[in-house]
């Protein structure tokens, strides 16, 4: 079963009906298929450095670690989240000369 974060824990008390329901798809997301644990936590990582949350970054890098994950892996799956999001600037950018092109 996989370690929920606290603010998923924080509704079995407040919300079971909900938690139980996001607890499965949790449980269905991240249980071992065609991508193995710690893939499925670079996955996790990498979106979670995508929209800002520090505290899932810190979280989801130590059960990375805890994977067996390198320093060199950690850092290949962090470059991914500034290459999609800092190409965005450049792909807008490129239609203020699409006319010339």
């Amino acid at each position: 079963m996989p370690n929920f974060p606290p603010f998923v824990q924080a509704l079995e008390k407040r919300d079971p009906e909900l938690y139980e329901a996001v607890t499965k798809v949790i449980e269905v997301a991240m249980k071992p298929g065609a991508l193995d644990e710690k893939t499925k936590v670079f996955i996790c990582l990498a979106l979670d450095a995508y929209i800002g949350s520090e505290r899932g970054v810190m979280a989801l890098a130590k059960r990375a670690r805890e994977l067996g994950a390198t320093e060199e892996e950690l850092k290949e799956v962090l470059r991914i989240p500034y290459y999609v999001s800092g190409s965005r600037p450049l792909i807008s950018a490129n239609n203020a000369f699409a006319e010339q092109d």
